[in-house]
Parts: structure tokens; sequence; C-alpha cells
């Protein structure tokens, strides 16, 4: 069946079996091509054949339907009809040729494993909730699509619309927040619990570990009992197929700027206890404790921009709220980065703001507060995550948000975040 468009291509109607329909969808779009384009690519690699391929299994096929150039259908089936192919068995065949002919690309690996400082020495503005939803976002399943906020320029109108409405309504004046569905990020994600309240830890549904045994603590203050990858855990879901991994906290973090005041070079404490396992990562995200002290000194050192580092792949991501404390608290934290750059001669990157928990039902305060945040431009804000249930009710039942709700707001908003500070 044939239906003619405004472009001037053909919309054909047949059927294809539902493996083939979802990989040449995924495929697309790890290519940046349309389905259109890659159907037409695989029936004309098809009819250049030089003899008929095996047969594949159409039973159960489903219907499909796509655009292509005026004719290319009608040649095709006249093809089909001359090498005694069933129509539907040709149109699985070419869709596989263009399947084989473009493989999945490899997962482009950084040069620098990126070092994300998640801070704010304010606490219960999202830190965890954010370290998380980002870690998971990056570790995604590249070979499956997931909903994504489908551009920057949109995502931007929305949120100046968050400034003056209600989200119901900024929903109606921006349209809904699009999305578009594109293949996971597929990184190799560590995430450190560098709280010792250890919030990441349990959200994530595993255990603090024990005072009397080994802990990041005890690396960074150079008492360390045995190699620290040996306390990493993964982090179940089929979403990231072991690529994302947690390093649990212990409460005797509680101790460690007591411990930091004796240690040699106590900035760099953080980073040498890493280093060991860092190679294995694309992206480290460190959880870090609501405090100014020596612990925070060094985080920001280990978000630091390194020798022959990029400028942005690296640094400090800085959660707030859409309320007055957060702004005092911002000020206090950017103040002890730029102590620490200064005093020391480093070069550090802010990656972003992230207004959390937002929702413009709260009034002038919230619109206010998340025009203010707006309008610093250095760092910008880059995401803005709305408070809604299913963050909530993902940590009572300890799963991974986007494992729990892969189709919320705050899991597509979480993904966009990720892109955004890719």
């Amino acid at each position: 069946m044939t239906e003619s468009s405004p472009s001037g291509r053909e919309k054909i109607v047949s059927k294809l079996p539902a493996d083939l329909q979802q990989q040449l969808k995924v495929r697309a779009a790890q290519h940046g091509t349309d389905i259109q384009t890659a159907t037409e690519q695989g029936i004309t690699a098809w009819r250049s054949l030089g003899s008929n391929l095996p047969p594949i299994d159409t039973a159960g096929a489903k219907s499909f339907s796509t655009w292509l150039p005026p004719g290319l259908w009608n040649s095709f089936r006249v093809d089909c009809g001359a090498r005694g192919v069933p129509l539907v068995q040709g149109l699985a065949q070419s869709v596989q040729v263009w399947l084989d002919k473009n493989p999945a690309p490899s997962i482009p690996r950084p040069a620098f494993t990126r070092r994300i400082v998640v801070c704010n020495q304010k606490g219960g503005v999202g830190k965890t909730s954010t370290t998380a939803g980002a870690g998971e976002a990056f570790a995604e399943d590249p070979d499956a699509l997931h909903p994504v906020r489908m551009s920057r320029a949109h995502h931007l109108a929305l949120l100046e619309s968050l400034l003056h409405e209600d989200n119901a309504q900024a929903d109606r004046e921006a349209g809904a927040p699009e999305t578009e569905d594109l293949p996971g990020l597929g990184l190799r994600v560590l995430m450190v619990d560098f709280d010792p309240q250890c919030h990441l830890t349990q959200q994530l549904g595993h255990a603090p570990l024990p005072m009397d045994g080994d802990s990041l603590t005890k690396h960074m203050a150079g008492e360390g009992k045995g190699e620290l990858k040996d306390l990493i855990v993964t982090v179940d879901g089929d979403r990231f197929m072991g690529r994302l991994h947690l390093l649990p906290a212990c409460n005797d973090a509680f101790l460690l700027d007591v411990k930091l005041s004796g240690v040699r070079a106590r900035e760099a404490a953080l980073e040498r206890a890493l280093a060991p396992v860092e190679a294995d990562y694309d992206v480290v995200l460190v959880d870090c404790p609501p405090s100014l002290g020596l612990s925070m000194d060094a985080a920001a050192y280990y978000g630091r921009r390194r020798p022959n580092e990029a400028p942005g792949n690296s640094g400090p991501l800085i959660v707030v709220q859409a309320e007055d404390s957060s702004a005092d608290a911002y000020g206090l934290l950017t103040s002890q980065i730029e102590d620490l750059r200064n005093d020391m001669g480093i070069e550090i990157d802010y990656l972003g703001i992230v207004v959390n928990h937002y929702d413009a039902r709260r009034g002038y305060i919230a619109t206010s507060s998340l025009s203010s945040w707006m309008a610093i431009k250095d760092p910008r804000v880059v995401g803005v995550i709305g408070d809604l249930k299913e963050q909530k009710e993902a940590v009572r039942v300890k799963r991974p948000l986007l494992d729990y709700a892969p189709r919320s707001d705050q899991a597509v908003a979480l993904r966009a975040l990720a892109r955004e500070i890719s």
C-alpha cells in the first residue's frame, strides 16, 4: 500500500518482525539518521545483491510504515517477484542488510575520566538524588532508546515560562516538555558516596561500610586495609548492564576532617585514594557532604582541571533550590572554591547549577528565586528538576529512579542534565 506525501515521498505500509523494527529504530538513532533513510538504503543495497539471502523468520510480523522515494517501492515489488521472495521477506532482508552494513557505533571514551563533584554545603537540596540520577543517565543502555528532553532551546523556553506560570500552565505555553527517544550514553560510571550520612548508599539499596572495616576515609588518611576496588559494588538494573558502580560510604567519614588535618597534601587526599580505580571509569561522580570543611577542599581539588584536560570536562556541579537559604549557601561554597583556586593556583571549571525540587505552585519565592538563578551566567543553570513523587517512591523501594520510573518527568530531565554537562 502506498500514499503520497507533500514532500514527494510515498508512504508505504507493510509488515516487519517486531525485533527488526526495534533494532532499526535504535540503530538509526545511534547513527543520527531516520528510519525512512535507513529503509531506503537497505532496500537499495538488497536490490544490488547478486544472489538471494537466507530467509528470515517473519512469523508474527507487525505492521510497519515509512516514507520512500517515488517508485522505489513498486520497483522493489517487481524485484521480489522476480527473485521469488515474498514482499515481507524482502523487506526484512533489506532491513537486515542495512543493520549489517551499519553496526552499532562504539561508545566514545573520554581522554580524561570526567570527575563531577556534586556539592552544596546546605543539606536537603537534593545532591544525592542528582548524583544518582545523573550517574544512571550516563550509564544507560546504548542499545535501547530512552526519552530525553528534545533540545536545549526548548528546555530554556520551558524554564523561562516556569518563572511566571504554574507547572500546568507552563506546559501549555511551552508545549508539554518535548522529548525524543535517544540511545543511552553507555558510559562506565562510579558514584562515590562521600557523605558520612550514607544517603546515596542506602537509597540505592546497599548497606554502609562497617566502622571496623576498610573505607574511603581510611584510604584518604593513609590507613587503608586493602584495595579500594574491593569496596565497590554494582548497582542493579537491566538498563545499566553492570556499568553503574557505587563506592559506599561509612559513618567514619564524620571523622574525616580531623584525620585530614594531619595528612600531608591533604587537598589531594581524595585524588590519591581514587587514583587506583579511576581509569576503570568514564565518569566519576562524588556526592559531597553538606560541609565547608577540609573534605570539601579535597573534593574541589579532585574536580580541578588537570594538565592537558579540556575545560569543562570536570568540576563542581552545584545543586540548589529555588529559595533564599540556597542563595546564601551558594555564596559560601563558591567563596571557598575561589579561595582554593587562588591559594593553590589551580583551574576549577564550574559545570553548572541544578535547581532541584522546583515547584512553581509554591508562588513568588520559588519563581523569583529561579529567575535569580537563571540570571547567573557563570556558572549557568544546566537543569531544573521538578519536585515529583517518583523520586520519593524510588527512594522508598531503594531502586534507581531511571530503573523505577524511566519515563517520568524527573528521569527525562536527568537525562537532559547528563547530556548538557557531557
